[in-house]
Formats: structure tokens, sequence, C-alpha cells
């Protein structure tokens, strides 16, 4: 397993749950300095990326592009892929595949998490499933021109209506034409939503595609009550070897949060 931070672009999500605020540059070679393998960028668009440049960035830092996030698509373009209006919905579409284009260069995944639709905003229940279920067949396909899945994120029941849990979002991927979609498990919904998150891991065996390490109250792992060892132990049984990212709230500051995760990345994963 590998580690991997967050990095945001996005002020409108300023207090969100991004661990590294300082740009590009200063971000990238902040998490060079403690080690980190990657990072996942929450970008407001795909044109504020200049590919050179962060490829540059990447290579001096020896670091790799794990994912980019569509979020912004929801946060800041008030865009979502299971919109009742059949012309935002492929607005959405557009926004999600203009962010795997960009990724996909990097051969890194693209994320949708709160573009799904949160709560309260998709109109009737098993509609606006298969409404996501379109965008994912849409992106998924789209994303294995590049050689990369496209990675949904279950959500807790108070961010979405869709899929909450492993099982729901392991039954959706199922039902989908495409098998080039995995799962984003974040420790942080999963601990709201799952009785047992070992068990949940074990159960979503080949399709967990990426890991948001956070701790229970979505600060970083060590500062809540989450407990490790079974998920470490869980996620080497189904052979993950995927990226451990710090999705988390840069606290007490966005250094120390960095730091603090990967003090307990370096401790789980060398058990």
């Amino acid at each position: 397993m590998k580690s991997c931070i967050t990095i945001s672009l996005v002020e409108e999500a300023r207090g969100g749950p991004f661990v590294l605020w300082d740009g590009l540059e200063k971000s990238i070679a902040f998490a060079a300095e403690l080690g980190y393998d990657a990072v996942e960028i929450f970008a407001p668009g795909p044109e504020v990326i200049d590919a050179e440049a962060l490829r540059s960035m990447l290579d001096s830092a020896n670091l790799k592009l794990a994912a980019l996030g569509t979020g912004a698509g929801w946060v800041k373009h008030r865009l979502q892929l299971a919109d009742p209006d059949a012309s935002k919905r492929e607005q959405a579409r557009a926004f999600v595949r203009s962010i795997i284009d960009c990724a996909g260069q990097f051969g890194a995944a693209a994320i949708i998490g709160s573009m799904q639709g949160p709560s309260g905003h998709t109109g009737e229940p098993d509609t606006a499933r298969g409404y996501l279920c379109e965008a994912l067949e849409d992106g998924g396909s789209h994303a294995a021109q590049y050689g990369v899945p496209l990675i949904y994120e279950p959500l807790n029941r108070y961010e979405t209506r869709q899929c909450c849990t492993v099982e729901d979002g392991v039954s959706m991927l199922e039902s989908l034409s495409t098998d080039n979609v995995r799962l984003l498990c974040d420790l942080f919904h999963m601990n709201i939503e799952e009785a047992d998150i070992a068990q949940a891991l074990l159960q979503g065996g080949k399709w967990v595609g990426h890991i948001h390490f956070v701790d229970s109250n979505r600060r970083p792992v060590g500062l809540g009550h989450m407990q490790y060892g079974p998920i470490v132990d869980a996620l080497k049984q189904i052979n993950y070897e995927g990226y451990l990212c710090a999705e988390a709230f840069p606290y007490p500051d966005q250094y120390e949060a960095a730091r603090q995760t990967m003090r307990a990345y370096r401790y789980w994963t060398s058990k």
C-alpha cells in the first residue's frame, strides 16, 4: 500500500476535509519532504491544471498523481449527475469526462463523490440511481482509453441518497455493463454507515480501488477512535495495493495534519 495526501485548489471548499492548501508547487514539495508517494488533487476544473507544469513538479518531487476529484462540479459549478434536467446531466457528464482526460495523462483516476447527487437534490431515488448508473457507464468507458478505472465513492446518508455502503456500491457496479469502475472506500463515511468496516472491505474485495485514510471524526488518522488494525488486515487480505490517501480536516493545521498522517501510515503499514 502506498501513501497519498489531498491538495485542494477550490476556495469554495475552504474548511472542508482536504489537507494541503498552499497551491500545487508548495504542497507537492511539502508532501515529498514528508515522504508521500502521491497526491490527490481537488481542482475547480481541468483548465486550472497546466499538465506540463504539473508533470515537472511531480517528477522533481518523485511523486505520482493518484487521482483528480470531480467534486468542484457540484461545490463550485452546481452540476450533479442525477439532475432531473437532461441538459444539466449532460453538462455534469461532460465535466467528469474532462477531469478523466486531465487525470488520464498522468495514469491517474478521476473520482466521483459529491457529483453523484447530494441528499435532497436527486428527485426520486430509483430514477436518480438510474441516472447515476448511466453516468458511471459513460465515465467508466471513457476512462478505459487511459488504462485507469473511474472511481466511485459511496457517501454517508447525510451527504447522498445514492449508495451509502460498500455492499450497495458493489451491487451497483456489478449491474453495470462496464467493468471499469471501482469503489473509493472512505473510512469516515464507512464509520457512519458500516456495522463492521473491516468486513465491508472484505466484501468489497476486487472492487476496492482507492482508500481515504482518515479517522472517525474526519481528523487525521490517530486523532479519533477508529480501530485500524482490523482495517489494515482486511486490506492485506484482499491484496489491496493502492493508495491510503489522507482526505481529512487540516487539524490542528495542514502541516501537522500531513505529518500525523504520515506517522500513522508508517506505523500501520509496518505491522
